[in-house]
C-alpha cells in the first residue's frame, strides 16, 4: 500500500536524482573538463536533487561520495572515505559530547535562567533576557536543543505574566508572546554564528578551507569575526522585533522577577555533577580561545581545536560523581542522543569538495569567471551572499554550504580575491534564515507554540534577511580583511 504521507516533491526528487546522474555521465556538461571532473559533477547533481527535495535523509545522501567516487573511477575507496574521519568531524563530535553532559545535568537550564534573572521586569527586558540567554547557549550547544529547552520556559512565563481569564489578549500581549517566541528562534540561529562549533556550516567551512586551501582557522580567530557579527545582529534583531515590527508597550510586569526566581529555585543547589560539568565546559572553552597563546608554553604538546574537543569529550566519560558505584558524568548509552547524521554530513561535504578541487572543477570556475568578469568583486560577493541566504530558507544550510563553498572558492580565485575572504560571509549567510518556519529547526520549534503566524515570521524575517546581507557586505569590506 502506497504511503500517502510521502510528498510528491520527494518522489520526484528520488527519481530525478539518478536520472540527472546518468544524463551527466553519458552526456558530459563540458568538453573543457576532464572525464573525472564531469563524473564529479554527475555525483554532485545526484546529491543536489536529493538534498533539495530531502527524498532520502540528508545524512544518507552524504554517503554518496564515499560510494560513487570509487564506482565512477574518481577516487579509490581510501581517498573517498578519508574525509569522513577528518579532524574537523571530531571537533564537532567533541563539542556534541560536552553539550550532552550540560543537557544531562541541567547546566544549560541553570545558565539560561541565571541570565534571564538579570534582565529586569520590563516586558522588553524579559524578551531581551530570553534572546541573550538563547544566543549564549547556542554558541556552545545545538541551536535545536537550545530552542527546545527555552520553549517551555518561555511558555510558562507567557502563561503567567499575561494570564487572561476571558482568553482575549490585547495587541500588546499578543506581540509580547510573539516576540519572545520568535526572538528565541532568531537568537538560536544567530548565537551559533559566534563560534566554530556553534553551528554545522561553520565546521563545514573550516574543513573546506583546511582540506582545499590548507588554511587553518583557529577557534579564537573565527570568534574575532563571528562574535562581533552575532552580537551586533542580535541587538539589531531585538530592536527590529520590539520597536519596529511588533511593539508591545506593556512596560513593567508585576511578579515577573518572582516567577523567574521561582523557576530558578526549582533547580535547587548546584549538584556535584553540574559543578564538574561546568568546570569541564569552561576549561574546554578556555583552551579553544587561548590555544595559540598556550601552544608555545607547552613545547612538547601540539594543541589543536579537535584535540582539545576530543580530550574533554573523553574526560566526561571518566570523571566519576560516585566512584564507589562507578557512576560517571556520561555513559556510552547517552551518546544515542548525538546527532550522528550531522557528522556524516561533514564527511560527505569534505569528500565532495575534495573531488571538485582535485579534478580541476574549482580552477575551471575561477578561470571562467576571470575571463568573463564584467561585474565588480563587491557586486559578485554580494550576490553570492544573497543567494546563499535566501536559498537556505528552503534547503538544509549544511547541504547548501557543502555544495556552494567550492563554487565560491572558484569564483573568488577568478576575481583575484582570497577565497577565505569570500567564503566567510557566504558561510555566515547560511545561518541567517529568518523568514520561514521550515528554514531552520528553531524556527519550526517556536512556530509550533501557536503564538506565531507564518505571515508574521515572513514580514520580520524578510527585513532581517536584508539587514543580514547588508551587514555581511560591510564585514566583507572591513573586519574580515582586517582579521585575515
Amino acid at each position: 500500500m502506497e504511503d500517502k504521507t510521502y510528498p510528491l516533491s520527494k518522489k520526484i526528487g528520488l527519481l530525478a536524482g539518478p536520472i540527472v546522474f546518468l544524463l551527466l555521465i553519458f552526456f558530459p556538461l563540458s568538453n573543457e573538463l576532464n572525464p573525472e571532473a564531469n563524473r564529479v559533477i554527475a555525483v554532485a547533481g545526484l546529491m543536489l536533487f536529493w538534498w533539495i527535495t530531502e527524498a532520502i535523509p540528508i545524512a544518507a545522501t552524504a554517503l554518496v561520495p564515499m560510494i560513487f567516487f570509487p564506482l565512477v573511477g574518481v577516487f579509490d575507496m581510501n581517498t573517498a572515505a578519508a574525509p569522513y574521519s577528518s579532524p574537523i568531524v571530531y571537533l564537532f563530535m567533541g563539542g556534541f559530547v560536552i553539550a550532552l553532559a550540560m543537557e544531562k545535568w541541567n547546566l544549560h537550564r541553570r545558565i539560561a535562567l541565571g541570565i534571564i534573572k538579570l534582565t529586569g521586569t520590563n516586558a522588553n527586558g524579559i524578551i531581551w533576557g530570553f534572546m541573550l540567554a538563547t544566543a549564549l547557549l547556542s554558541m556552545w550547544i545545538s541551536n535545536t536543543a537550545t530552542a527546545v529547552m527555552m520553549l517551555p520556559i518561555a511558555g510558562s512565563v507567557i502563561g503567567i505574566l499575561i494570564d487572561n481569564k476571558d482568553k482575549k489578549l490585547s495587541k500588546g500581549q499578543k506581540n509580547f508572546a510573539l516576540t519572545i517566541m520568535i526572538g528565541i528562534a532568531y537568537a538560536a540561529n544567530i548565537g551559533g554564528i559566534a563560534t566554530l562549533v556553534g553551528t554545522p556550516p561553520n565546521v563545514v567551512f573550516r574543513g573546506f578551507m583546511e582540506s582545499t586551501y590548507n588554511i587553518e582557522i583557529p577557534f579564537a580567530t573565527w570568534m574575532l569575526i563571528g562574535f562581533p557579527y552575532a552580537t551586533v545582529f542580535l541587538i539589531v534583531s531585538f530592536f527590529v522585533l520590539v520597536k519596529l515590527m511588533y511593539p508591545n508597550k506593556l512596560g513593567r510586569f508585576e511578579g515577573s522577577s518572582e516567577l523567574i526566581a521561582e523557576e530558578y529555585k526549582k533547580l535547587g543547589a548546584m549538584s556535584k555533577q553540574e559543578k564538574q560539568t561546568a568546570v569541564l565546559f569552561f576549561l574546554t572553552a578556555f583552551f579553544w580561545v587561548f590555544r595559540t597563546q598556550l601552544d608555545p608554553l607547552i613545547p612538547f604538546v601540539k594543541l589543536s581545536d579537535p584535540t582539545i574537543a576530543m580530550f574533554f569529550a573523553l574526560v566526561v566519560f571518566f570523571v566519576p560523581y560516585n566512584f564507589k558505584r562507578g557512576d560517571f558524568l556520561l555513559k556510552w548509552q547517552d551518546t544515542s542522543k548525538l546527532p550522528w547524521g550531522i557528522l556524516l554530513l561533514f564527511g560527505g561535504g569534505l569528500s565532495l569538495a575534495g573531488g571538485m578541487q582535485n579534478t580541476g572543477i574549482i580552477d575551471f570556475i575561477g578561470k571562467t569567471i576571470a575571463e568573463n568578469n564584467e561585474l565588480g568583486t563587491l557586486v559578485v560577493v554580494s550576490i553570492l551572499i544573497a543567494v546563499m541566504l535566501f536559498m537556505t530558507e528552503v534547503m538544509s544550510n549544511v547541504a547548501l554550504v557543502t555544495v556552494l563553498l567550492p563554487v565560491v572558492g572558484g569564483i573568488a580565485q577568478g576575481l583575484g580575491v582570497e577565497p577565505l575572504l569570500a567564503a566567510i560571509p557566504v558561510t555566515i549567510a547560511s545561518s541567517c534564515a529568518f523568514m520561514l518556519p521550515m528554514a531552520t529547526p528553531p524556527n519550526a520549534i517556536v512556530f509550533a507554540s501557536g503564538h506565531i503566524e507564518v505571515s508574521q515570521m515572513v514580514r520580520a524575517g524578510f527585513i532581517l534577511n536584508i539587514l543580514a546581507i547588508l551587514l555581511l557586505i560591510l564585514m566583507f569590506q572591513t573586519i574580515i580583511p582586517w582579521v585575515f
